[in-house]
């Protein structure tokens, strides 16, 4: 079985190209043997590039734990790239079908190479129901929520795929490894929830750390940047275009004025091989 490894911001991912091979798999199953950092690849999802009826091409997300996650916004800039670059999809810009709907991919291109991905991830959900969270108020802004002992004011957005947004002053006393995981499986959130925890740097500059859901740490995640910037102009915190510094690189992030949230960074090939499934 061929595949492609790449990264946004070393947020990493296996891809296979199914897009003109029919393949009958276990997807679930697969993306836990190949993204296994020792007996695997090594990754944080596995991504399935393939044809659809309504866009361009279809993308599928499986984390490295089993589970499918409605959007990625690290990997659908890899994804546009593979496609632009092998020529499934040869315009620019191109629609791509996710499980949160169509999103329109802008490739930043010079002398024929990818320098960079923009991606209009649409408009921010902020209805409770739709996140979905069972916090107070309609946004859901500076809410508290209670666990292991400690209390957070939080702000949910769903990007597609929910979000839990921190304000914290000082990472240096954050017991991320332990709040993390213990947030995204808190009874507020039905389908659990990716935590984000942000410094505030200006009113246009944010340093995030993120515990994924379904993942756990990652060294950046896309649309986690993306609600944690429509999360800071909710709180009255930053302005509506700002730059995302996570663990592996930076992300700007506009929320517009016709209310789309547009994310813009790179998208890094790592290597192709095949992988032995030999038993």
């Amino acid at each position: 079985m061929k595949f492609i490894k790449m990264h946004g911001l070393g947020n990493d991912f296996i891809f296979l190209d199914h897009f003109s091979v029919g393949a009958d798999q276990d997807y679930p199953k697969l993306a836990k043997k190949l993204c296994h950092r020792h007996f695997g690849i090594g990754g944080d999802g596995l991504i399935l590039i393939l044809p659809s009826k309504v866009a361009d091409a279809r993308m599928r997300v499986i984390n490295s734990d089993g589970s499918e996650p409605e959007m990625c916004g690290n990997g659908i800039r890899c994804f546009a790239r593979y496609v632009y670059d092998q020529g499934i999809v040869t315009h620019n810009p191109m629609r791509v079908e996710t499980l949160a709907g169509v999103l329109t991919i802008h490739l930043i291109v010079k002398g024929a190479q990818v320098q960079g991905v923009r991606v209009d991830m649409g408009e921010p959900i902020l209805r409770a129901d739709l996140i979905p969270v069972l916090g107070q108020g309609e946004p859901v802004v500076g809410e508290t929520l209670e666990v292991l002992g400690e209390t957070f004011q939080y702000t949910a957005v769903s990007m597609g795929n929910p979000h839990c947004v921190i304000f914290v002053e000082d990472f240096a006393t954050l017991d991320f490894e332990r709040l993390g995981p213990a947030i995204e499986k808190h009874s507020l959130f039905p389908r659990k929830t990716n935590v984000e925890f942000i410094e505030v740097n200006s009113p246009k500059d944010l340093t995030m750390k993120v515990w994924e859901r379904g993942a756990g740490p990652t060294l950046a995640c896309g649309t986690g940047a993306c609600a944690s910037a429509v999360a800071g102009v909710l709180n009255h915190k930053t302005e509506r275009a700002v730059t995302v510094h996570l663990p592996g690189g930076d992300l700007f992030i506009e929320w517009g004025l016709d209310n789309h949230v547009y994310m813009t960074g790179p998208a890094t090939y790592v290597f192709k091989g095949e992988w032995l499934d030999i038993r």
